[in-house]
């Protein structure tokens, strides 16, 4: 029998924190440590080494976005790096674009149903980073920044074949394992591979982190056609 999953709750909120720490239990994962504060959230993530850390961004001390830096940058200190998954009141925020930016595996609206909120924390966990890709392309295609200063910080698109350039430009449109699969006409496996070989090419963390790159370098342009 595998472990439990382990989550983190950082939020400012008491009620946040109870609530998604009742919905969570019922689910059969476990909340190690709840925090008020970034500062404190860095802390628990060193105290506890959790699989998953839900982290409201607004917060008195240190926000959510210098603690998802530090945790994600390795300032928590463990072997394993937790996934982050950011916490907002609003869907167009920016601070949520620059905390996936940061590393964060994705982001969740804090009026989330019992149901999504359980699925999207297995998910990340398990590495898909799955948001609702209609919010993440607005997210990127309004903030994010294709000047070539910036464009240049970036690992170089060459290193990927022709299939699995397609493939991230496919990703950066919303199009799941299974609609990928569909659409180039392969097996889900033979997809999970591709997405598997750009991440470790690129060096990124998982699926999100793809999406905000294909933005950034200009592989795909805001609106959702090819960049130039």
């Amino acid at each position: 029998m595998s472990a439990p999953l382990r989550a983190v709750i950082a939020d400012d909120q008491t009620l946040v924190r109870t609530g998604f720490r009742m919905i969570l239990a019922t689910d059969g994962i476990e909340v190690v440590a709840e925090a008020t504060n970034g500062v404190e959230a860095v802390a628990a993530v060193r105290r506890t080494r959790p699989d998953v850390v839900l982290m409201d961004i607004r917060m008195p001390e240190m926000d959510g976005l210098e603690a998802t830096r530090l945790i994600l940058g390795g300032g928590a200190g463990g072997e394993a790096v937790p996934k982050v998954l950011i916490l907002t009141t609003y869907d167009l925020d920016r601070y949520v674009y620059a905390a996936l930016e940061a590393g964060a595996s994705g982001f969740l609206l804090k009026d989330v149903s019992p149901e999504q909120l359980v699925a999207s924390v297995r998910l990340v966990r398990s590495g898909d980073a799955l948001l609702a890709p209609t919010i993440t392309r607005r997210l990127i295609e309004r903030f994010a920044q294709r000047d070539e200063a910036r464009n240049n910080l970036h690992r170089d698109l060459g290193e990927l074949t022709a299939r699995e350039l397609e493939v991230l430009q496919l990703m950066a449109g919303g199009l799941s394992n299974a609609e990928l699969a569909e659409h180039l006409t392969l097996s889900q496996t033979t997809v999970k591979t591709h997405v598997a070989r750009i991440l470790g090419k690129l060096g990124l963390r998982d699926r999100v982190q793809a999406v905000v790159l294909a933005y950034e370098t200009g592989l795909v342009a805001p609106g959702g056609g090819s960049g130039s």
